[in-house]
């Protein structure tokens, strides 16, 4: 069934966010910040683990090479313009108020934060969207299977910590996976290995990014790099080597 693991993955995030509230709310305050911040360092490591993954492999003789600090510096910069001009985060952040004032939790002060947060950390990344693209032409939802367990993980002790909002990141997930799965075959041709990596090294340094926010407060306004993703991708097919 084409679809079928975006429909899983969606679940999978709206259940965890469930079983994080059910337990959230037993725990007080105190216990509840330091399992936001946990969670946040969490984050921050699988950012640089993704980050570093891309960036360093070992030649034929043992040693380490690195690569991609032009195209990190690039895209990041350059999407960040163009975040900021577009204020990508002004949008998500209104669309999180307007969630929040049609489900009732008009006066829950963190479903903005929690959703916005949770939705970066679920949908920035090369999973999302081999797994979509391999959905939609084959039929195939191990990778998005896969995705659903680490984000039914994810989402379930954000959800403890940051409350209800982060219950709605199932939303973006579902409009992003299901589009590139309905749009597969478009986009496949545009997936090649290179733009793969660069994808994942792009997107895990947004990733880390939204892990500094939980543990220090919103610091960077990870939207407005959102842009760079999709710079990352287009790199790609400059006549430029950036590894």
């Amino acid at each position: 069934m084409y679809g079928l693991g975006t429909i899983i993955n969606t679940a999978a995030i709206v259940i965890g966010g469930l079983c994080g509230l059910l337990f959230g709310r037993f725990m007080p305050e105190r216990m509840r910040d330091t399992l936001c911040k946990t969670c946040g360092v969490s984050v921050l490591f699988i950012g640089v683990a993704g980050t570093l993954k891309g960036m360093f492999s070992v030649s034929e003789d043992g040693s380490l090479l690195s690569g991609g600090d032009l195209l990190i510096i690039g895209c990041l910069a350059l999407g960040a313009l163009i975040g900021e001009l577009l204020n990508i985060e002004g949008g998500f952040e209104r669309f999180g108020g307007w969630l929040k004032r049609k489900t009732g939790n008009a006066k829950d002060g963190s479903f903005i934060d929690g959703f916005v947060s949770a939705s970066f950390t679920v949908c920035i990344g090369a999973m999302a969207i081999v797994g979509s693209i391999n959905d939609g032409i084959y039929g195939d939802p191990t990778v998005l299977i896969t995705k659903s367990i680490l984000d039914f993980i994810i989402i379930m002790i954000m959800a403890a910590s940051m409350g209800k909002g982060t219950v709605f990141s199932a939303i973006p997930v579902a409009v992003l996976q299901g589009s590139v799965t309905a749009l597969a075959g478009l986009i496949r041709p545009l997936m090649t290995s290179e733009a793969l990596l660069n994808l994942s090294v792009v997107g895990n340094i947004l990733i880390f990014c939204v892990g500094i926010n939980l543990v220090w407060g919103k610091t960077i306004r990870v939207a407005n790099l959102l842009p760079a993703v999709v710079l990352s991708i287009a790199a790609a097919f400059l006549p430029v080597s950036w590894f």
